[in-house]
């Protein structure tokens, strides 16, 4: 769990006197490492697509980071001779990226998961090859019925678009 899901959890606020208290923005977690990421998604390797979280508002938006390296198992096939990383798994870090932010809510923290359920108005602009650095900002829009999640998601590399959708997640468990 991480710090700031500790801060915002009921058992650490009946528990402790100074996490009834509402962080200050210096106090409020911008970061997050490989393991900290783990700890929030259970995806894992080779499915786990963001590095890092390099800015996080809480209940707003993240911006993740995967560095897109020619060891991943799917340029094997994706394509030989030509690597190119696949939308799909594009899409995928991104949503993985919006699971961080839907986590780290604090009318969720007591479980359930968000599973991606959709995606509209995604577009392709860029190829993503090995060697690249995949920067994927996701914005929290709305959440309906405190079951149904709705991101605006860009992924760039060096600054040029490579892909942009609006995404879909829904609560279940």
């Amino acid at each position: 769990m991480s710090i700031l899901a500790e801060v915002n959890s009921k058992d650490a606020i009946a528990s402790s006197p100074v996490a009834t208290q509402t962080p200050t923005a210096s106090e409020v977690k911008k970061t997050f490492t490989s393991e900290e990421i783990q700890q929030l998604l259970p995806h894992r390797y080779p499915f786990l697509l963001v590095d890092k979280i390099i800015d996080y508002i809480p209940g707003k938006l993240a911006v993740g980071v995967k560095n897109v390296t020619i060891n991943e198992p799917q340029f094997q096939g994706h394509f030989p001779g030509k690597p190119l990383m696949p939308g799909v798994l594009i899409v995928e870090a991104m949503a993985q990226v919006g699971g961080i932010v839907l986590t780290q809510l604090p009318e969720y923290d007591a479980g359930g998961l968000f599973v991606f359920a959709g995606i509209d108005k995604a577009r392709f602009r860029r190829q993503v090859v090995p060697g690249d650095q995949l920067i994927m900002t996701v914005e929290l829009l709305c959440i309906k019925q405190r079951r149904f999640g709705k991101m605006q998601a860009r992924a760039e590399v060096d600054g040029q678009l490579a892909a942009k959708g609006e995404l879909m997640f829904s609560l279940v468990g």
